[in-house]
């Protein structure tokens, strides 16, 4: 058992989601996470956890997906904007959330609620943003409509306002104080969007360049300065599909097992993780839910997990 932990405690909130995505079967994640043992990794680390199980998530079956642009734009907004109530309401209690997807529009609720806890304390908070893609387009820039594609654009506050204003405000995360890693597929809207932004971004090629130690260790540095502290949100397609198979958007040339670990294992080295999200988790394009098994292990390593 890890010292230190012993009066920290997690509280899980799944978050079966799959309208943002463009492939079905994400919406089981949260479960193939839990069934993987995340509870149990967790207290062997010496955490009190809690779940407190999945919220509610609209059926796609029972609506109409409305403006192709936006895919199901009411329905994530509503999920989204009941997710921040609960991550806020967990951080209240004074406990750390782990959100489990389910597609990463989900981040879309998951760091409103995270920012909307320390902005009445005069606090901002960092974002360390994991994933093959930049999920920076908009209803105006997007080649599929996937609103999965948008959460990091609508957290600068980019995009629809029913979006980018969930609990009221925007942006929720300072360019400044946020930076992407792993990108190695960017579509041309996202690409002026990141610009303007002027969030820092490496990209694979700066991770083959500068090898992933420096990349973390700057990104650790540019997210803790002026802030809080740092929300993770981390999609499974970060990792090369050899190592995570089961997610909707593979793309060759990811992370290796050990790279995506030692990442880890740096924020966790920081002691300044606020909150942690892992998503597009998908078990039906999965193989004996190895994807959610590594999952299970990375968010381990994020919480303290050490070889010695």
């Amino acid at each position: 058992m890890s010292r230190g932990n012993h009066d920290r405690k997690v509280k899980i909130i799944g978050v079966p989601l799959d309208l943002g995505a463009g492939r079905r079967g994400v919406d089981m994640g949260p479960s193939a996470l839990r069934i993987a043992g995340i509870h149990g990794k967790l207290r062997e680390l010496g955490y009190a956890v809690e779940d407190a199980g999945n919220i509610y998530v609209p059926e796609a079956e029972t609506r109409h997906y409305g403006d192709t642009r936006a895919k199901y734009q009411k329905e994530v907004a509503f999920t989204c904007q009941e997710l921040s109530e609960i991550v806020k309401q967990v951080l209240e209690e004074g406990c750390i959330p782990l959100v489990l997807g389910g597609d990463h529009s989900m981040a879309i609720g998951t760091i409103a609620g995270v920012s909307a806890f320390y902005r009445p304390r005069g606090q901002k908070i960092g974002l360390i943003w994991f994933d093959a893609h930049g999920d920076a387009n908009t209803p105006d820039t997007t080649p599929s409509g996937n609103i999965h594609g948008m959460p990091l654009a609508a957290s600068l506050g980019f995009g629809a306002q029913e979006l980018t204003h969930i609990q009221g405000f925007a942006p929720k995360v300072d360019p400044k104080h946020c930076v992407l890693i792993g990108v190695r597929v960017l579509d041309s809207g996202e690409k002026e969007i990141i610009n303007r932004s002027g969030i820092r971004v490496f990209t694979m090629r700066d991770v083959d360049e500068f090898r992933l130690r420096a990349v973390v260790a700057e990104a650790i540095n540019v997210v803790n300065e002026g802030t809080a502290g740092f929300h993770v949100s981390m999609d499974m397609d970060l990792i090369d599909p050899h190592a995570a198979p089961g997610v909707g958007t593979p793309v060759r040339g990811g992370l290796t097992y050990r790279e995506a670990h030692l990442a880890m294992e740096m924020i966790a080295d920081s002691g300044r993780m606020l909150s942690f999200e892992l998503a597009e988790v998908n078990p039906v394009l999965d193989h004996v839910n190895a994807t959610a098994a590594l999952g299970t292990e990375l968010i381990a390593s994020a919480f303290g997990k050490k070889i010695l």
